[in-house]
């Protein structure tokens, strides 16, 4: 009896350290990477930091996990109007339609960054993450956790806020840890999080809009 509780308990601690993983955040280590995107890559949703606050991210091709974040969220995913994260300005020829000259300039002076920038979609964007009027947000973050993930990966990652009234919820791992255990399957823990949002600017208009303001500080000069 004592022998099986000891296996019992050293179970638990194992599934703790599978779910709860400690990356370094100026040198992620590479197993932890690898782990992450093979959980991505087979459907997995996970918490991880950027350079604002913690996000709920799933592999953008999978349906029913970004199903799963909306259900945390309590949202419809028709509804989300959710972004994904980009490893750098090389992905928008891909996701987003043809930008102008000015505008790429506008956007490597602010990316890597506390951004998220409301662009064109391309058809490579899946459906269920593209706005009625055919946007998507796109963010970079100034965060080497997220974008190495994303980097391993070889395509975004989901990018949704995560739920929470009290700042400890969405800032603290350990505590996302406890709240999220039941719903995700892997919390990187990448140290305290930041309490601010992205800022978020809608570049499909002729002037560009400030939507929310949040940690970054938005200038076109």
């Amino acid at each position: 009896m004592k022998f099986a509780c000891v296996v019992c308990i050293f179970a638990l601690y194992i599934l703790f350290l599978i779910m709860l993983l400690h990356v370094h955040p100026e040198n992620p280590q590479p197993r932890h990477i690898t782990r992450i995107t093979e959980c991505l890559l087979d459907g997995g949703v996970i918490i991880y930091p950027t350079d604002t606050i913690y996000g709920l991210g799933c592999d953008i091709f999978h349906h029913k996990a970004i199903e799963r974040i909306c259900r945390i969220k309590h949202i419809e995913p028709q509804k989300a109007q959710l972004s994904f994260i980009c490893h750098n300005l090389g992905d928008l020829s891909k996701y987003t339609k043809p930008i102008s000259t000015p505008l790429y300039r506008i956007l490597k002076r602010h990316l890597p960054g506390a951004y998220t920038f409301i662009l064109p979609a391309s058809r490579e964007v899946p459906k269920i993450l593209k706005s009625k009027k055919n946007t998507i947000g796109i963010r970079v973050p100034d965060n080497l956790i997220a974008r190495t993930i994303v980097q391993e990966l070889q395509h975004p990652i989901l990018s949704a806020s995560l739920p929470g009234e009290m700042v400890e919820e969405y800032t603290d791992p350990d505590l996302m840890y406890e709240n999220f255990k039941n719903l995700v399957d892997i919390v990187v823990d990448g140290g305290i999080g930041g309490m601010i949002p992205s800022t978020v600017v809608d570049c499909t208009k002729d002037e560009y809009e400030v939507i929310r303001t949040g940690a970054g500080i938005f200038e076109l000069e």
